[in-house]
This record gives structure tokens, sequence and C-alpha cells, in this order.
């Protein structure tokens, strides 16, 4: 397959929700964020932004503190960044579609169906939230890609997801675009946000 990745010229604000101390030291440079590393992260392994977001973004940071009290976060907070994409493997693109479509075909020929990853529901909703099977194409992705001399510098995606806004809503209540930072240095800085 024909490899066309482009440099994304645009730059994106976008917000990163967490503890309040997190949000402090990353502010005043004691911290950076932490890569996420879970096998069920929706596209792939690096660090989570909400484009445009940030009502999204705290709302997130509150639901984690709610649903899992053993979480980091004790003072849910938001911390923006001004994010260049670089190489961004965008999947509002076709081309960028394609690729991972490749890697999942790729993927496929050399696991046996019952090893394939899964995309699973979580406990009391009927949505695909833990990406399993998206996660390890994009890793796989990456693979593919570093093995042909290019990298990914971010991954974009547009999630549908939450419940109907109104009956018969084509809307739903959380759907959002995500960026996963795959290369720190594109996040040229960050900042506190009103």
């Amino acid at each position: 397959m024909k490899i066309e990745l482009e440099t994304t010229p645009n730059i994106i604000i976008a917000y990163h929700g967490c503890d309040e101390s997190i949000a402090n030291d990353v502010i005043f440079g004691k911290e950076r964020l932490r890569d996420s590393n879970n096998a069920y992260d929706w596209l792939g392994h690096g660090q989570y932004f909400w484009e445009n977001n940030k009502a999204r973004a705290l709302s997130w940071a509150k639901e984690l503190k709610s649903e899992h009290p053993q979480s980091c976060i004790n003072k849910p907070d938001v911390i923006g960044a001004v994010i260049k994409p670089g190489i961004c493997l965008d999947l509002t693109d076709e081309k960028c579609l394609g690729l991972v479509k490749f890697a999942y075909d790729e993927m496929r020929s050399l696991i046996s169906e019952e090893d394939l990853p899964e995309n699973k529901e979580t406990s009391g909703s009927r949505e695909l939230l833990l990406r399993y099977l998206d996660c390890a194409v994009i890793e796989y992705l990456h693979n593919i890609l570093k093995k042909r001399g290019f990298s990914v510098d971010t991954v974009r995606g547009v999630f549908v997801e939450g419940g109907p806004l109104y009956p018969n809503a084509g809307f739903r209540a959380k759907t959002h675009i995500q960026i996963c930072v795959v290369n720190p240095k594109c996040i040229i800085g960050y900042f506190r946000p009103r």
C-alpha cells in the first residue's frame, strides 16, 4: 500500500481533564503529562486531549472521580494545550482511514479470529467504550509505519457517544473530537483556561 502522510498546518486548542495538582505541576513545568498506555485507549497510546471542548474535558474528570474513586483525581480540573498536529493520522480523512483498514487487514492475516482483541461495552453502557481492537490496530499501524520510515505525531478522531439529544435525534450528548499526542514536541505550550 502507498503511504501518504502529510503535515497538518493548523494549530489546535485542546483540553486535558486531570487533577488540579497535575494541572498546576504541568503549567509550572514541574511535571509533564503522562502518556496513556491502556490496551483499550481509543486512539492508541499517547497524551489525550478534547479538541476545542473544555467543558467535556472537565466533565470527564468529574465522571472519573465519581465512578472510580480510586483514580488519581481528587479535585477535577482542566489544562489547556496549544497543539501543532504535525504528521496527523486524522480519522476524518479518507486516506488515513484507508491506512487504518490496511493495518487491520494485515493484523487480521497474522492473528486468528479467537486471538483478535475485541472492543467492549462497559457495564451499564451499550457503547463500545473499551476499544481494545481499535487500540491494537492503531498501534499495529504505528509499527508498520516505523518499518517504512514514517512516524505519526498525533492521532485525531471523532467519537459519537452518549444518548440521543432528543427523540429520533442523530446528535449524541457526548460526541467529541479527541487528539492523541504521540510526539510531545507537538505541544507548543500549556495554559490555564478561564
